[in-house]
């Protein structure tokens, strides 16, 4: 199990994957720029260089930076 703080979960039905800081939600993503302003607004700076870190972020369901519906 992965221990990464951030959690981009699988895409939803309807598009868009939940986006989760230490199992708080901090709301629904549809491209990486979204993840990348829900970071900022939860303090992280620097988001947009911890995506592709695994010791940060962890993507469950799908690709990574992918959010077309499941």
């Amino acid at each position: 199990m992965s221990t990464a703080p951030i959690v981009v979960h699988a895409p939803s039905p309807t598009g868009g994957r939940r986006v989760t800081v230490r199992g708080e939600i901090l709301g629904l993503a549809h491209r990486d720029e979204d993840v990348v302003e829900f970071l900022r607004r939860a303090g992280l700076s620097e988001a947009q260089d911890l995506l592709d870190d695994p010791a940060w972020v962890t993507w469950r369901g799908s690709r990574p930076h992918r959010y077309e519906a499941a």
